[in-house]
């Protein structure tokens, strides 16, 4: 075998053991013996230098290098197969349905509107979207993509960032003349802090970054709310101080109805993604979903002046 071909035998074999968990659950989808699957992993291993996986008689883990190695391998796949997949496309019109997922308030905001625009240019597509802020099981639900607003855990997943998600302290300004501008993020203990009482979002509190470490502040006040939208009215109405997107609250900082605070505190930005299952043929109306996102977000990297 072609040294290229090895190399990418022994990514394909990689990818397989970490998302499956075990050289066996591998080697049955490849129809060969668990030995060779090993053999494979133990020469990537030594062409590399690292080591990838931590094996036991029980389990497989991902070392950090692994982890790290998983994203990438994952990401070339996909290209490789997306490449070949186009070539022999041809002239094929894209049809069938896809299933989406997004969180609430960013799904109705920028994925919702972009759809009757890429079903126009596909007319044999049809699309159902979920907006929901609880964590989708994609393989197991059946859906074909999510649209994800920042750090991701699955690394089981195919991930592509299409925009940075900057995180801001907004405040009204009849906020602020009533009860001062906080100087530093410890200041917000004496504020009334609008915060998003989700049991599985912000669990370390807010974040900041000073001396180029990251900090999380737990804040407090006499009202929460499970929704971005309330908050975000909230804090128009003069009610407290709140921790949003850029992608929410852009256009009313842009208007003056809410002003941007602890800015020299900003924590760096995470990520949007679109996140989809690792296929051996991806389907074309999802490639050509994903290429229509990354197109559209292209033109706004950080959505700043979405509001």
């Amino acid at each position: 075998m072609p040294a290229n071909m090895d190399k990418l035998k022994q990514m394909e074999t990689f990818v397989a053991v970490a998302t499956k968990g075990s050289l066996t659950a591998a080697a049955q989808i490849e129809g060969v013996a668990p030995a060779i699957i090993g053999r494979r992993i133990d020469a990537l291993e030594a062409r590399l230098g690292v080591k990838l996986l931590l094996r036991t008689t029980r389990r497989i883990s991902l070392t950090d290098e692994g982890s790290a190695f998983l994203e990438d391998c994952q990401r070339l796949l996909a290209e490789l197969q997306n490449a070949e997949a186009s070539v022999s496309a041809g002239g094929v019109k894209a049809s069938g349905h896809l299933r989406i997922t997004a969180p609430a308030g960013f799904g109705r905001r920028h994925v919702a509107p972009l759809i009757p625009g890429f079903l126009d240019q596909h007319p044999d597509v049809t699309l159902s979207l979920d907006l929901s802020d609880r964590l989708v099981d994609l393989v197991n639900e059946g859906y074909d993509c999510a649209v994800r607003v920042g750090d991701l855990a699955d690394s089981s997943l195919v991930s592509l960032r299409l925009a940075d998600n900057r995180r801001v302290c907004v405040a009204a300004p009849s906020y602020l003349q009533r009860h001062g501008t906080p100087a530093t993020p410890a200041d917000l203990a004496r504020h009334q802090c609008l915060a998003y009482s989700s049991v599985s979002s912000q669990p370390r509190g807010w974040m900041f970054q000073a001396g180029g470490e990251i900090m999380h502040v737990r804040v407090a006040g006499r009202m929460d709310c499970t929704d971005g939208a309330v908050l975000h009215q909230w804090c128009l109405e003069g009610r407290g101080i709140a921790w949003r997107s850029l992608w929410e609250v852009g256009m009313s900082l842009q208007e003056g109805k809410l002003v941007a605070i602890l800015e020299d505190f900003a924590a760096p930005p995470n990520g949007i993604f679109a996140v989809f299952t690792q296929r051996k043929h991806q389907p074309l109306r999802l490639r050509l979903w994903l290429d229509y996102l990354k197109l559209h977000f292209a033109t706004q990297p950080t959505m700043q002046t979405n509001g």
